[in-house]
């Protein structure tokens, strides 16, 4: 069976994508990945590769009336998220296809997504659980599932679920907090009660992230990933690794997540040093044909640098700049376990 996937990023995460078409092309036999490029510079960079299995589509091409009619009232971030559900109608319509998945850019994936397919059987539509540890509960606020990973069958059950997620989106889709709603990711709570054919992933190895991923443990076996689950002991292959807030920054420096999620060393050794190493090896090839711009994209200066001295006492000054009762720096063993600041060139 073909897979079709789409996804949509701007430059600043192109490394990110090919990565993960990348992981495509070693993981999955027979696929073709649609990428709405969000600037003309991801379009004509990926235009001019004329990857076989990559599609790029121009915003001129994928734009439509009624997304143009919302995109002044959206920040550039809202408007992604606004676009997500058209990405998957648009490739559906556009090319005749049987089957399309939405999935993030910030992902890699390290088996053959083809054993989450089939898990859905005959139901058209696919969701991921958050599958939050219990340190990082974000349901009620976030949403119960994510979007990054999102099967959709050309069925009259898939459709209707994706024209009304469209349809929500469009109506509605902001970076806050309102009357239930949070960008296009709390429409996914009402889909397993409002829609019929909506299936919702079991396998462990889908969706791993920094929210779920200190609830297992991973080694190598033959050639292989491999997650044991904590609690049950229960094994797995990793399929797929969302990596959420990874971000690069000025004089080379990277953070691997938000600061505020548990990574073990070996979450950090497996997957996510690796993960940085093979971006900076896409944005030097990238930056062979142009290097006008910065493919890993940048946010600006760190606000940490190096585990050391200097930023062991950087956290300290910072806690005590927000309240004295840190002076004593018991917050401090916190501080350094939660570091993931690196320079990138290095890990």
């Amino acid at each position: 069976m073909k897979l079709n996937f789409v996804t949509l990023f701007n430059s600043a995460y192109l490394s990110r994508g090919i990565v993960l078409y990348e992981s495509l092309l070693e993981h999955c036999p027979d696929f073709q990945l649609y990428v709405v490029a969000f600037d003309d510079k991801t379009y004509e960079y990926l235009k001019s590769c004329n990857y076989q299995k990559l599609t790029p589509i121009s915003l001129k091409e994928f734009e439509d009336p009624k997304l143009l009619n919302v995109k002044p009232t959206r920040s550039p971030a809202e408007y992604c998220w606004t676009s997500t559900p058209s990405t998957i109608l648009y490739c559906i319509k556009k090319f005749q296809l049987d089957n399309c998945t939405y999935i993030d850019a910030d992902m890699r994936f390290y088996s053959n997504p083809q054993v989450l397919i089939d898990e859905m059987g005959n139901n058209s539509v696919l969701i991921t659980e958050h599958r939050y540890s219990k340190n990082h509960e974000q349901a009620v606020k976030s949403g119960k599932y994510c979007v990054q990973f999102i099967p959709v069958k050309n069925t009259e059950e898939g459709l209707k679920v994706i024209n009304w997620w469209r349809d929500a989106c469009i109506d509605w889709c902001y970076a806050r907090h309102e009357d239930g709603k949070f960008g296009d990711q709390k429409y996914l709570d009402e889909w397993t009660t409002k829609f019929k054919g909506v299936y919702e992933m079991q396998h462990l190895g889908g969706g791993i992230a920094p929210w779920n991923i200190s609830q297992y443990t991973f080694k190598m076996e033959n050639n292989k990933i491999v997650g044991i689950e904590k609690n049950s002991g229960k094994k797995f292959d990793a399929v797929f690794v969302h990596y959420h807030g990874l971000k690069f920054y000025e004089e080379d420096m990277v953070v691997l997540t938000d600061p505020g999620y548990y990574l073990e060393k070996n979450h950090i050794d497996l997957f996510f040093k690796p993960y940085v190493r093979l971006l900076n090896k896409a944005k030097a090839e990238i930056n062979k044909r142009d290097n006008s711009f910065n493919p890993n994209g940048s946010g600006g200066k760190a606000p940490y640098g190096e585990m050391g001295l200097s930023t062991i006492l950087k956290y300290y000054f910072d806690a005590l700049k927000s309240s004295k009762k840190n002076i004593l720096g018991l917050h401090l063993p916190k501080k350094i376990k939660l570091h993931y600041f690196f320079k990138a060139s290095k890990v």
